[in-house]
């Protein structure tokens, strides 16, 4: 484990914390609702895109520069600011205090529009931003030349096999009836590497993705009837022989990798763990018997109805577009012509 002091005065500035895979989600939230801690405590994530200022119009800048950027689709404004941006926890950090003239926000919190307004407090260096406003996942953000990560002296956590994944399972419903914030952002996101790896030609949703979504994530993909086959695969899953085109797999919550097949050379898409693990894997059985009636004497709570949402599913716009636009592959004709398409509805 790790702990990031500033570069300044070397003063520890988080918690020990372990590094994780950054969330699919991290970048889009649902707009007017108040959000929980992006990270779980004891981790961090590290941003590999630039993020924040400076930004450049995209007529200034011009698709080759963008591209060196990452970005491969036309936007309002390109970043060039620093890479290697640093996510925590806001419990998790330690010996900062707020900056308040640089404290703006919104609605209910702050949004970081101001730079950094998290100062150590051993030399007064701004080191970070805290973001917790609504429509935002709240976190903070280490500036990448303002912290210096440094060995906690505690044991690594040890990384979690792909037969360890249960746990990781996210319901698609919240408890009031909404539609879960994490799959509104992570579904489209693989729906965005699904039109890549497609090539832009017609594909089916894995069945289980297509029960629960219905068509509401069509107009995402390309029209047509369906020519290219997608399942749902990964560890304990059953041996592939279904001869699909491109498999539907787990992302790992702490490496980021996508689950790859042990043998073939199967297009892969990564989907967000805890969707992939509620779609795929056993949940909690219920206490009901398979058939007759409880013994006499057996006591129970009523066990309860899966919850139902209360709207159609709305996956999240931006964060289809967003991923769209940072895959190279989406330079191709075929793509560019489908993304053409798709902008104008």
């Amino acid at each position: 484990m790790d702990v990031f002091a500033c570069a300044g005065c070397g003063a520890e500035l988080t918690a020990p914390v372990s590094r994780v895979a950054l969330p699919v989600h991290t970048h889009y939230g649902a707009w007017e609702q108040l959000h929980p801690p992006l990270m779980e405590p004891a981790t961090y994530a590290v941003e590999p895109r630039p993020t924040g200022l400076p930004r450049r119009p995209w007529d200034e800048v011009g698709e080759e520069l963008a591209a060196e950027q990452g970005v491969y689709l036309p936007q309002h404004s390109v970043s060039f600011g620093p890479r290697g941006a640093v996510v925590i926890a806001p419990g998790d950090s330690r010996g900062m205090a707020l900056i308040p003239e640089k404290c703006a926000g919104y609605c209910m919190g702050i949004d970081g529009r101001d730079g950094p307004n998290l100062a150590c407090e051993g030399c007064g260096r701004a080191v970070a931003t805290r973001v917790d406003d609504c429509g935002l996942w709240q976190a903070v953000w280490l500036e990448p030349d303002a912290v210096r990560r440094v060995p906690s002296g505690l044991p690594a956590v040890p990384v979690p096999g792909w037969d360890e994944l249960e746990s990781y399972a996210v319901p698609p419903v919240e408890l009031d009836g909404s539609w879960s914030r994490r799959w509104e952002a992570a579904v489209p996101v693989a729906l965005a590497h699904l039109v890549v790896a497609c090539e832009g030609r017609p594909v089916a949703l894995p069945g289980p993705l297509a029960e629960l979504l219905g068509d509401t994530v069509a107009g995402c993909l390309p029209a047509g009837p369906p020519v290219l086959t997608t399942i749902l695969a990964g560890p304990g899953t059953p041996v592939l022989r279904s001869g699909a085109d491109i498999l539907v797999v787990p992302r790992h919550p702490v490496t980021g990798e996508p689950w790859r097949p042990p043998h073939g050379a199967a297009t892969v898409v990564p989907l967000d763990i805890g969707v992939w693990a509620h779609l795929v894997l056993p949940g909690e059985p219920s206490p009901l018997p398979a058939s007759g009636r409880l013994p006499e004497g057996v006591l129970r709570d009523d066990y309860p109805l899966p919850l139902r949402p209360r709207h159609g599913f709305w996956p999240h716009d931006r964060a289809f577009r967003d991923t769209l636009a940072h895959l190279p592959g989406i330079r191709s004709p075929e793509l560019r012509a489908y993304y053409d398409r798709y902008a104008k509805t």
